[in-house]
């Protein structure tokens, strides 16, 4: 009996070292950690429990039937973040480069079938060569069972991807179809065809930092949500952002334990919006003053910085809030904000955490780029998605919300539940000065009269009661007393339900 122990330990042993100990040192040189120390940062320690450690390749061809290893390149199992369940894969560039095989494939579909049956969220973390060219069409198969796996979670499991080293060809579609993806500055990269074939098909030279680095997929490209400066950083992240999310769509997302008043008063709010209505101001100021411990989780900060998105606590529950940023192009919603925040409000709602919007917006960004870009399309997203969603909707207008962006950003016609605007808000077709020389383009000459005419406009449209008069604004409140008003708003809605009519699937103007 102790000489099969002994030959069970030792098998461990050779599964754990992975490629071997020259190519974990290769990994550690490059400032990159293992597979499993990815693991054993990202869960709670000694609550890993892993899948399939002896599963080798079975293939044969160009040599390979010499050169199994136990694993085959991916580590995978389930374990615990903060005691919450979690379903983990992580591939292993020692192993073979990370490159995926039928049998690699295999385990990533394993894990992610009982992450859909058990309810609980799946993370991957990507270091892959990409197809393993030896196995041909069978490489090509486990991408797509893949794929699938990642479609049929989509909206019932949350999926996050790590993107922890190369990440190229068709691998880089089952990140894309996930909910979030971070990527690590200067050591990750994803693209579908890499700088060399680039170069080759369009004579364009271009590095992989420049073609599918984090600050490319971050700033530009919006596929990734985050960048981060190393591997640990990433993985505390990692960890932070499950803390905000429910483990499926059936459960609510945690209530964590707070320790700030939800009456508490801000008179500094008082004064955030300056006198001048040209004057920007930075919007996370409000969003840190009416969250718990001023905490907030951004998602996508480097991308379409005119809106803000990210998770906040409401005495200790998670709620996903939506914020127009005057600060960055006034706070225009154009092509990029729209689609940013439509997937953030679909994510929303399609997890059960509730809403809050922040609004001060002049308007859609005009321009001839815009228009041939589609921003019809796009800002129909943003639209759409409000519509649909039935997650409890709380929106507080700071400033000004002019035209169509004000329907858009969750007003009380697209189902906001409660619609609350500061003293300072504007609720109207478009800005005084803009709607006087439109109304009384026949005084255009007279200076005395425009200006008089502007100031009547100003009087009778510039403020929210208007729309508190027909009830499109629910109430006009102190801007001191935001977070007690909203987490009250919030409260009373925790029991709210709200169903769509029957349908197979919508149809948004993708």
């Amino acid at each position: 009996m102790r000489d099969i122990l002994e030959e069970l330990e030792a098998r461990r042993a050779t599964a754990r070292l992975g490629g071997g100990e020259s190519r974990i040192a290769a990994q550690h040189a490059k400032g990159k950690l293992t597979a499993r120390e990815r693991i054993d940062l990202l869960l709670d320690e000694g609550s890993f429990e892993e899948f399939d450690m002896f599963v080798a390749h079975r293939c044969n061809d160009f040599g390979m039937g010499d050169t199994a290893m136990p694993g085959d390149g991916v580590v995978t199992g389930w374990g615990t973040i903060n005691g919450r369940m979690i379903y983990v894969f992580a591939q292993d560039f020692t192993v073979f480069g990370g490159s995926v095989s039928e049998t690699h494939g295999a385990k990533i579909c394993k894990i992610m079938d009982m992450a859909i049956q058990n309810g609980a969220p799946v993370i991957g973390m990507c270091d892959s060569g990409g197809a393993r060219i030896q196995e041909g069409v069978g490489s090509l198969a486990a991408y797509g069972e893949v794929f699938q796996r990642n479609v049929m979670a989509s909206g019932v499991v949350p999926q996050i991807s790590l993107i922890m080293g190369p990440c190229a060809g068709g691998a880089v579609y089952s990140p894309a179809m996930t909910d979030f993806i971070f990527m690590v500055k200067d050591s990750s990269y994803m693209f579908v065809t890499g700088p060399d074939v680039v170069k080759t098909v369009t004579n364009e030279v271009v590095s992989a930092e420049e073609l599918g680095g984090a600050s490319t997929h971050t700033r530009k490209s919006s596929v990734a949500d985050g960048a981060f400066e190393n591997d640990v950083e990433m993985l505390a992240e990692a960890r932070r952002l499950i803390d905000f999310l429910p483990l499926n769509n059936r459960e609510k997302a945690p209530v964590r334990p707070f320790f700030d008043d939800p009456a508490r008063l801000e008179h500094s709010l008082d004064s955030l919006v300056p006198d001048n209505p040209n004057q920007p101001y930075d919007m996370k100021e409000l969003i840190h003053k009416i969250a718990d411990e001023g905490d907030f989780f951004e998602i996508q900060a480097a991308f379409a910085g005119n809106i803000i998105t990210g998770f906040i606590r409401l005495e200790g529950q998670s709620v996903g809030v939506v914020a127009n940023q005057p600060m960055v192009l006034a706070g225009c919603l154009d092509i990029d904000a729209s689609r940013k925040a439509a997937r953030f409000v679909r994510f929303c709602d399609a997890f059960e955490i509730p809403i809050l919007t922040l609004v001060d917006v002049p308007g859609f960004l005009p321009g001839v780029a815009q228009e041939l870009g589609g921003v019809i399309k796009h800002g129909a997203k943003l639209l759409f998605a409000y519509a649909e969603a039935t997650v409890p909707k709380v929106t507080v207008v700071t400033r000004k919300t002019y035209g169509g962006a004000y329907v858009v950003m969750a007003s009380k016609h697209l189902r906001g539940d409660f619609n609350y605007a500061w003293p300072t808000a504007e609720v109207a077709v478009m800005g005084a000065k803009g709607a006087t020389e439109i109304l009384y383009r026949s005084e255009l000459g007279d200076a005395a009269k425009i200006a008089a005419r502007t100031k009547e406009y100003e009087d009778r449209f510039a403020n929210p009661f208007v729309a508190a008069e027909r009830g499109f604004i629910d109430e006009v409140i102190m801007p001191h007393s935001t977070r007690r008003r909203v987490a009250r708003a919030f409260a009373s809605l925790r029991t709210k339900k709200l169903q769509n009519p029957w349908k197979k699937h919508d149809n948004i103007p993708l």
